[in-house]
C-alpha cells in the first residue's frame, strides 16, 4: 500500500504493548467475570480483536455502528445508531470498545443508550483519546494512548474508508 503522505506515529510493537497493558487492567478489574464486549464499528475491529485475545475472562462480543453528523472533521453532536447490538445486556458486565474518542458525543450517546438496558456495570475502553477535542465531559475508563489533535489513520482508523488495514498508526501530512 502506498504510504506517501503518511507519517508513522505508533509502530506495531508500541501498539501491542499498549493493548497488553489495557488487557492487564481489564483482567484485574473483571477477574474471571464474563464480559459483554460491544465494539463500535468500523474503526474498533483491529483493536478489539487484539484486545480480546489478551483477556482472561470469558467474553461475548457484539457490535454497534454509529454515525455522527457535522462537517468533515467536526461532530455536530447528533448521533444515529445504524446497527444495534443483539445480545441482552441486562445484569451483565458491559465493556464498550472504541478506536478513538474525540468530542465524546458518540460514546456518551452509546453509554446512555446501553445504561437504559440495565447492565450490571458499564465501562468504556478506547485505544486513542483526543482529550483536546472533548466537547462534553466524558472520560473513558480505560485509555491506551492520549494523542494530540491530528488526523490519524491505520489500525482500524480511516480516511474516506482507506488505510484501516495498516498495522501501524500514521498521521496524514
Amino acid at each position: 500500500m502506498d504510504r506517501a503522505g503518511l507519517e508513522l506515529v505508533y509502530g506495531r510493537e508500541f501498539i501491542a504493548s499498549r493493548v497488553k497493558r489495557l488487557a492487564s487492567e481489564i483482567n484485574h478489574d473483571y477477574r474471571d467475570r464474563e464480559i459483554v464486549i460491544v465494539g463500535v464499528l468500523k474503526g474498533s475491529f483491529m483493536f478489539l480483536s487484539d484486545l480480546v485475545r489478551e483477556l482472561q475472562s470469558p467474553v461475548k462480543i457484539d457490535f454497534v455502528q454509529l454515525a455522527s453528523y457535522g462537517s468533515g472533521s467536526t461532530s455536530s453532536g447528533l448521533v444515529e445508531m445504524r446497527k444495534d447490538i443483539t445480545l441482552a445486556v441486562q445484569g451483565k458486565d458491559v465493556l464498550i470498545v472504541e478506536d478513538i474518542v474525540d468530542s465524546g458525543h458518540s460514546l456518551e450517546f452509546l453509554c446512555q443508550r446501553l445504561l437504559g438496558r440495565g447492565p450490571r456495570t458499564l465501562k468504556t475502553c478506547v485505544f486513542l483519546d483526543k482529550k483536546a477535542c472533548r466537547v462534553i465531559p466524558f472520560e473513558p475508563n480505560y485509555v491506551g494512548i492520549v494523542v494530540e489533535d491530528r488526523f490519524l489513520v491505520g489500525y482500524g482508523l480511516d480516511h474516506d474508508e482507506k488505510y484501516r488495514n495498516l498495522a501501524e498508526i500514521y498521521s496524514l501530512r
